[in-house]
């Protein structure tokens, strides 16, 4: 009989810890945001351009 009532106990307790069942987490993609860093480009090349006309005048 004790091992019945034991039996019974463990069957009560097993039960209810996988009562939900295995639910795979939701993992949700990290976000990146990336800085875009400033391009000089846009004055280099005017910069480049007066310092030729200025070798350029300078020359003759």
């Amino acid at each position: 009989m004790k091992k019945i009532a034991l039996a019974a106990a463990l069957s009560v307790a097993a039960s209810t810890a996988f009562a939900g069942g295995y639910v795979e987490p939701i993992i949700e993609p990290e976000v990146i945001v990336e800085d875009t860093s400033s391009s000089s480009a846009g004055i280099v090349v005017p910069l480049l351009l007066l310092v030729l006309v200025a070798a350029a005048v300078a020359a003759d």
